[in-house]
């Protein structure tokens, strides 16, 4: 079998394909309208916190809810042209499940390098640096 890929072969095809997204962007993004998508785990969003401004949605379902022409979408899922930003907990299932959700014709989808804990570490560093 010639055309099987490794894992990370398989991740460098979906980032290739995608224009993620850096920690510091995303409330810029969400403020121009993008749609936050964050596929943790129940038990990582109790642990870590929760992503302000983001819809929730579990990954084994997200191609239906995201799909805009599933009868099991979202009401946030409006349309194929909307920036939809996937958050998982490093950044590695989300940027599967971004190009995943291009393949479905979401082609503004995209992920967050990093994923909730580099966002976390961004914003906990600009507290940090408002402390005198």
């Amino acid at each position: 079998m010639t055309d099987r890929l490794t894992v990370d072969e398989l991740l460098a095809r979906a980032r290739g394909r995608l224009d993620r997204v850096g920690p510091d962007d995303l409330a810029g993004e969400q403020a121009a309208g993008a749609l936050v998508v964050d596929v943790r785990s129940a038990e990582h969003r109790r642990r870590d916190g929760e992503l302000p401004g983001a819809v929730v949605v579990d990954r084994n379902t997200l191609e239906w809810r995201l799909d805009p022409a599933s009868s099991h979408h979202i009401a946030e899922a409006t349309g194929y042209d909307r920036r939809v930003i996937v958050v998982c907990d490093e950044g590695y299932s989300s940027s599967l499940a971004a190009a995943t959700l291009r393949d479905l014709g979401l082609h503004r989808a995209t992920d967050l390098v990093g994923g909730y804990r580099a966002w976390s570490a961004a914003n906990d560093a600009k507290r940090g640096a408002g402390k005198s």
